[in-house]
């Protein structure tokens, strides 16, 4: 796969996850956590934002970004006018980083060694696009838990 291939796909998702955002009939259930889930959809968005803004936007792109964990599993009621704009400048971040990163980089080792061993660049993007589609498909879960 190359670079241009995972931004396709990142950005498909990323407009995925801007359609569940949009589709909730009621902004506050956004928010709300039931039935035994429990992050919010604002709070798994907020995670996700954060992630690719970490692992994709400064770790490869050096677009400067200081992470908040926290803020990304505490925080509640931001409209989603403001989670949707936040996702906007995800989605230029992740463009912008993955189609500036010369390809002979995806063999290079990544800096992060989860999992218990390291792994090249290539491998750590494949693992990030599973771990947002992970929580996507959370949020679509829940949007229809809470939509009915």
């Amino acid at each position: 796969m190359n670079l241009k291939e995972f931004n396709l796909l990142f950005q498909r998702d990323l407009s995925k996850l801007e359609e569940e955002l949009r589709a909730y009939q009621n902004e506050a259930h956004l928010w709300m956590v039931d039935q035994g889930i429990s992050n919010s959809a604002g709070n798994l968005a907020l995670h996700l934002f954060g992630n690719l803004r970490h692992f994709i936007g400064l770790d490869l792109g050096g677009i400067a970004y200081e992470r908040n964990r926290e803020r990304e599993f505490a925080h509640k009621g931001e409209p989603r006018e403001a989670l949707l704009q936040e996702l906007s400048e995800v989605k230029g971040v992740v463009e912008q980083s993955l189609l500036n990163l010369h390809p002979d980089r995806l063999g290079d080792m990544s800096l992060h060694a989860f999992f218990g061993h390291p792994m090249t660049i290539g491998y750590f993007l494949i693992h990030l696009y599973g771990h947002f589609n992970y929580h996507l498909g959370q949020i679509n879960y829940h949007r229809r838990l809470l939509d009915q």
